[in-house]
């Protein structure tokens, strides 16, 4: 008798179910919430991405432009690259400029030791460091299969992602630019 008991409240129980959508409307709200979240972080680390590596490539190509008067004397001379007469032989004259104070300017970072590091407000939006700097000098002598003058670059960003901070590590990236000189003639 108890079993029968036992079985009629609970059926009568499950019949009676006022009420059961509020948990179920709860979660699908935060599970929401949550995808909304995660949209919107995934979005703000694309945005900051792609203006760090437009303002590098920016910085590049003024590197780029300021070897533009030694890589075409030496293509209007008869030879190629950046090399200057130097008595009876040549030698590579490259300048290196300054990227990470075009990069500091264009993006208006404040240098800490080894770190440009960009605020927003007093947090930190992202920082980059570990610039490394290559550049290719086209070859003495006119050869068409050979190499053109370019630069290549390569930079360390680091995005800390607010609220989950404590359990995600920031976002972490090298950025690689590539420019380069080809004279037309």
């Amino acid at each position: 008798m108890r079993k029968n008991n036992t079985i009629k409240t609970l059926s009568i129980s499950i019949k009676n179910n006022k009420g059961n959508a509020y948990p179920l409307a709860i979660v699908t709200v935060l599970i929401l919430l949550i995808l909304l979240l995660t949209i919107s972080e995934y979005f703000r680390l694309n945005i900051i991405a792609k203006g760090i590596k437009d303002a590098l490539q920016d910085a590049v190509i003024s590197t780029v432009t300021e070897n533009y008067d030694n890589v075409y004397h030496g293509t209007r001379e008869g030879y190629s690259g950046a090399y200057m007469p130097n008595g009876s032989s040549f030698i590579a004259s490259l300048d290196y400029g300054d990227i990470y104070d075009r990069l500091d300017n264009n993006l208006g970072l404040i240098r800490s030791g080894d770190k440009h590091i960009k605020y927003n407000g007093e947090e930190i939006e992202f920082y980059i460091k570990g610039l490394n700097v290559k550049i290719q000098n086209a070859p003495y002598a006119k050869d068409d299969n050979a190499q053109r003058f370019k630069i290549e670059s390569y930079v360390n960003v680091y995005v800390p992602i607010p609220f989950v901070d404590r359990v995600l590590p920031s976002m972490r990236l090298k950025l690689k630019t590539t420019a380069g000189y080809t004279p037309i003639f």
